[in-house]
């Protein structure tokens, strides 16, 4: 399995391409256009893309995407954010309208492009927020969108953000029984065991 991040250009969020032979490839949170030209220089050919939710800035690139022929897929919760409230024009970002191939449900798993993906739902910064955990052999990766940063959590004051669910998301993170590094919607990479002794926000 491997991990390519692109950090956006301007407000956005990070995108992540995961691939398993080097050729196919998933998309988690494609926050702007250019991510299909980033794709496309990478050699990666997008089969999938995983929405964490349906924010503006995580949402920029489906539409390009689609068309090359990804399917989209989301929490069945976020899919009226992502589609219509998005807030892009709130914020003065125009987004190109698309459509979702596919929602995930809480404890799903998934099998695409030969990676294994457990959805976990993680309400509180958007109702239908998820979190992505990919396992390949030994080796896990855990996406988490606007849930979980380091040393922050996301914010809950967006329309339907909650922070106690918010509060309950972030024990589930808890009680996941292992460490595994941590890929987030803004800033830096980190380790869900760095997050348990030293993020604020868990109490582990």
């Amino acid at each position: 399995m491997k991990i390519i991040k692109l950090f956006p250009e301007g407000f956005a969020a990070n995108t992540y391409f995961v691939t398993k032979d080097g050729e196919q490839a998933l998309v988690i949170d494609p926050a702007q256009p250019r991510v299909m030209g980033e794709a496309e220089r990478l050699g990666l050919k997008i089969g999938y893309v995983l929405l964490t939710h349906g924010h503006f800035d995580h949402i920029g690139g489906c539409a390009a995407l689609r068309s090359a022929g990804a399917q989209v897929g989301c929490c069945k919760t976020e899919e009226p954010l992502a589609l219509r409230h998005h807030l892009g024009n709130e914020f003065g970002v125009a987004v190109s309208p698309f459509s979702v191939d596919f929602t995930v449900r809480d404890g799903e798993e998934l099998e695409l492009l030969g990676l294994h993906i457990k959805v976990l739902a993680t309400p509180g910064h958007t109702a239908g927020s998820v979190c992505y955990l990919f396992t390949d052999g030994d080796s896990r990766a855990l996406f988490t969108g606007d849930t979980l940063f380091r040393g922050e959590v996301g914010r809950t004051d967006l329309p339907t953000g909650s922070g106690r669910a918010l509060e309950e998301s972030l024990k589930k993170l808890c009680a996941l029984p292992f460490d595994a590094p941590v890929y987030a919607g803004h800033g830096d990479n980190s380790t869900l065991g760095y997050e348990k002794t030293h993020n604020r926000y868990l109490k582990c």
